[in-house]
């Protein structure tokens, strides 16, 4: 069995393996104008909320309680509630310290990718086996509507600028993490009247530079955010869409929009980290 396998993410069959969210990385080093983070919601269940961040210590004890109590859990994964890469000294410890008390376990993080150049061989060195890069534009045009402002180290980017920017370190970032072995899934999120006749040249260019699958998501219109007028994807688009992609890339069917404390398996209702708790 392939370790594409393993990833209820990468495999069909999302039903024979789970996965867990560790919670510790609140901050971000962007904004989309879709994206409203949440740190203490038990209500929503959908990316960028959580029931609490976690220090890594209290996430590695919450994996040591999970891995006993959730069955074939194969993949410890973070994906917020903001960027794993803005957080990188507390994911990094966060992954050191479980792989110290598990060796088997596969490693998973979720990045916009605008410091994937800057840690692509720490990733690597650590041990990570799978990527996600939301990559929502490939031009600077559609990506200056999408994101408010991007926070560079301290310097602030907006407009075409921002999306120049985080466009050119996504596609360095993706060829460096093909050039270490980790697989990349491309995640992009639809947005009516934004990106949606974008995302075949997305999954393109993306597939060019060695990703695995792409997850496209419906965009979730959430109170509070710059896109909070627009309405939701209809299935039927999400799917042309999908049909159109897979010529460059596989497709994935079964996303459940996690929360960043998500745990167990996607076949299921998402599990929420908060329920399980102890």
């Amino acid at each position: 069995m392939s370790e594409l396998e393993t990833h209820p993410c990468f495999t069909a069959k999302c039903s024979d393996y789970a996965r867990i969210h560790l919670p510790v990385a609140p901050k971000c080093n962007m904004q989309c104008n879709y994206c409203l983070r949440k740190y203490s919601c038990v209500n929503e269940s959908r990316p960028g909320v959580v029931a609490r961040v976690m220090v890594p210590e209290d996430a590695v004890d919450w994996y040591l309680q999970m891995k006993a109590k959730v069955p074939k859990l194969t993949v410890a994964g973070i994906a917020g509630p903001g960027d794993a890469l803005a957080n990188w000294p507390a994911v990094s410890r966060t992954l050191s310290m479980i792989r110290e008390v598990d060796k088997d376990v596969f490693f998973c993080l979720s990045t916009n990718g605008l410091y994937l150049p800057k840690y692509a061989k720490e990733i690597a060195a650590l041990g990570v086996d799978y990527v996600t890069v939301t990559v929502n534009a490939i031009t600077s045009n559609t990506g200056a509507h999408i994101y408010s402002f991007i926070n560079d180290d301290g310097k602030k980017y907006v407009g075409e600028e921002a999306a120049a920017l985080l466009l050119a370190r996504q596609i360095e970032g993706l060829q460096l993490l093909g050039e270490y072995g980790v697989k990349v899934k491309i995640n992009t999120v639809a947005i009516p009247g934004v990106n949606i006749q974008e995302i075949p040249a997305i999954a393109r260019r993306m597939a060019l530079l060695g990703a695995k699958l792409q997850n496209i998501l419906p965009m979730l219109p959430v109170e509070g955010t710059g896109f909070a007028h627009l309405s939701e994807p209809a299935a039927e688009e999400i799917s042309q869409l999908r049909n159109v992609c897979k010529q460059w890339m596989p497709q994935m069917q079964h996303c459940n929009r996690c929360r960043a404390d998500a745990v167990g398996a996607l076949a299921n209702p998402c599990g929420l980290g908060s329920e399980l708790i102890s």
